[in-house]
């Protein structure tokens, strides 16, 4: 087996030749992808609700942070436990149970009457949201050839920020309706409340959707439905080397009928180095901040002087920079590799972060206690800010998951998988649930996201694999033989 970006030399690559139908195996990526969309809107929906929230149940501080973090403690809950789950019913089941929790979200959200009830149901979105952040990647990797694995992957990245678009500009439309997010619209309900509710729409759409694609083929032969399997292979990929493709699959399968936490463990003792790597990719990810422009964006570019309408409309202008930037993430991944994308990232992201605290290390603060830049200064720090989401959406934004699809064995994809999607949530609730407090010191907040953009550098410079070009099969080779 190469370690760089090539294939394995005995016998031919699974999913890598065939006869298959391509424009199948795009639109059942995208059914899959749709996860993620809920997953975005579901994130940054309570964005253009956070200050009308504030006010109607007079929270604030570490009390607000939390409430808008509640999500996240849900998403690492469904994270931990989505992919065993998936093991023993099925991916599309689990799909099909996302797609009710984030139904019963937007209602539960939308006439929540307590803090409470706004927390609890948003902790229900976020069970939603973390079962779509492991289901998605791991269906996606397991139905696509190696050849264009990459890039339908980055549909799930691609996904998230399209429904990060989707609830900032429905924000943005619901508020300026309503004169303010706190004012009444329809229904005698306010503004934010129809935030929430819209998204019952897309729960909607991927529940039934999800009903019209295939079973993932992996998970049908480690459950013996070899008949199945091979349908839905032929569908994939054709009848060229389908013998070859199922035994491939059986071997790397091979005595794995009961998935838990031990298969992370080495029989010496200590979790596997593979682990460890998905494990930081997840945990760097979030440390660097992205979520704050996309949770606290509104409350950012108002404390440095616009008003709430100008902030929606900053904010729905960096949601479509990151929506393109993932399109021309989605266009290299498979050309130029992920490490070199997530090294240009480190960088990118780290001179931008830094740029932002040099120039909220000048803001004044008010008799409220918030940061407030004048002239020029406000500026650059705007542009900075977008510069950061250009960096990140073009790198770690979508390769971090198409890695976390495919870079883990078989034997331990969903429980490796579950583990490094539920770090990635208990990190973005750290980063999520302390910024209020930091509101006052922007400085500090970019000062140490940056921080981490630098370690982030080294960390995969020094650790993370290159897998383009690889089958899944073929990263079997990272773990020993089961004896």
């Amino acid at each position: 087996m190469t370690h760089g970006g090539g294939t394995t030399s005995d016998g031919p690559s699974i999913f890598e030749e065939g006869d298959g139908n391509s424009s199948r195996v795009v639109q059942i990526a995208i059914v899959a992808a749709m996860g993620g969309l809920l997953f975005g809107y579901d994130s940054a929906v309570i964005n253009g609700a956070t200050k009308a929230i504030e006010q109607r149940f007079e929270i604030h501080g570490y009390a607000l942070g939390f409430a808008v973090a509640s999500a996240l403690l849900g998403a690492a809950a469904g994270a931990m436990t989505a992919g065993r789950i998936a093991d023993r019913i099925g991916r599309l089941r689990v799909m099909q149970i996302a797609a009710v929790l984030f139904f019963i979200s937007a209602v539960g959200c939308a006439f929540a009457t307590h803090t409470w009830m706004l927390i609890t149901f948003r902790v229900i979105g976020g069970i939603g949201v973390g079962v779509a952040s492991v289901i998605a990647p791991a269906y996606i990797a397991e139905v696509s050839p190696a050849r264009i694995r990459g890039r339908l992957g980055s549909l799930q990245q691609m996904a998230i920020v399209v429904g990060i678009f989707l609830s900032l500009l429905v924000d943005w439309l619901l508020a300026s309706l309503a004169g303010g997010a706190s004012e009444k619209l329809w229904l005698g309900m306010e503004a934010w409340r129809w935030m929430f509710l819209v998204m019952a729409i897309p729960a909607v759409v991927y529940g039934v959707a999800s009903t019209m694609i295939p079973e993932s083929p992996r998970y049908l032969v480690s459950r013996h439905r070899i008949p199945e399997a091979r349908t839905v292979l032929t569908m994939l990929l054709g009848e060229k080397n389908l013998d070859i493709t199922v035994t491939r699959i059986e071997q790397s399968l091979a005595g794995e009928e009961k998935h838990s936490w031990r298969d992370l463990v080495k029989p010496g003792g200590g979790i596997y180095p593979i682990v460890w790597v998905g494990l930081l990719l997840s945990i760097f990810q979030q440390a660097v901040g992205i979520n704050v422009i996309f949770y606290y964006s509104n409350m950012l570019w108002q404390a440095v002087g616009f008003e709430e309408s100008q902030s929606n409309q900053i904010s729905v202008f960096t949601s479509i920079v990151n929506v393109i930037v993932t399109i021309v993430a989605i266009m290299l991944v498979d050309r130029i590799g992920r490490r070199p994308l997530l090294l240009i990232g480190s960088i990118g992201m780290a001179v931008s972060l830094a740029t932002m605290a040099l120039c909220f290390s000048t803001a004044v603060i008010g008799a409220d206690g918030k940061p407030s830049l004048a002239g020029a200064v406000g500026v650059i720090a705007l542009i900075a800010a977008n510069l950061f989401v250009i960096f990140f959406g073009v790198s770690w934004g979508p390769v971090v998951w198409v890695l976390l699809g495919e870079m883990f064995p078989n034997r331990i994809r969903g429980a490796a998988l579950s583990l490094a999607a539920a770090a990635q949530w208990a990190a973005n609730w750290a980063i999520t649930v302390t910024f209020p407090k930091m509101e006052g010191n922007l400085s500090l907040a970019y000062g140490l996201y940056a921080l981490f953009a630098l370690l982030s550098l080294i960390f995969v410079y020094r650790f993370v694999p290159e897998t383009k070009g690889r089958s899944l099969e073929d990263m079997d080779g990272s773990l020993p033989a089961r004896r």
